[in-house]
């Protein structure tokens, strides 16, 4: 199914007890990705995705604050190494892609591959897709509500 949205909107992904948060890229810009090794550079289209995964649930605020982090200022993102023990307190973890593909057989912020993002179990195996104008989701697990948020719900 395809939702289409505005600049100034946000796609929201409801499971029983997390939720995905998407936003279309807008401006092409320069994704810089860190890990312990090499910085690696992406390059972000406008119709690429940033999606916020928050696979234990919570306030929908610092997930806007992180899409808007990552989409509107170009924040690098930083991945840990499989072994850290900070990724278990990650409450939130971005990706950014034209396809996206969530799993809950991840560690939280330990893949720079932009394609594949942590998820709850209620949410797994989602591909979202981004498309001229919107957002396309495949694969959406029943009892998962998908809504479109206003700019007056984001800002």
């Amino acid at each position: 199914m395809k939702w289409t949205l505005s600049p100034d909107t946000l796609l929201l992904i409801e499971g029983q007890n997390s939720f995905l948060l998407a936003g279309r890229a807008e401006r092409p810009f320069t994704l810089h990705i860190e890990t312990t090794r090499e910085e690696l550079s992406q390059a972000v289209t406008p119709d690429d995705l940033v999606v916020v995964s928050s696979p234990e649930g919570g306030p929908l605020e610092p997930a806007i604050m992180l899409l808007d982090l990552v989409r509107k200022y170009h924040t690098p993102l930083v991945v840990l190494p499989r072994e850290h023990p900070g990724s278990k307190r990650l409450k939130l973890v971005v990706a950014v892609s034209g396809e996206i593909l969530t799993s809950c057989t991840i560690k939280r912020g330990t893949h720079p591959e932009q394609h594949l993002l942590c998820s709850s179990e209620g949410l797994d195996g989602i591909h979202i897709k981004g498309r001229e104008g919107g957002v396309v989701i495949e694969e959406l697990p029943r009892g998962i509500t998908v809504r479109i948020l206003p700019s007056g719900v984001i800002r």
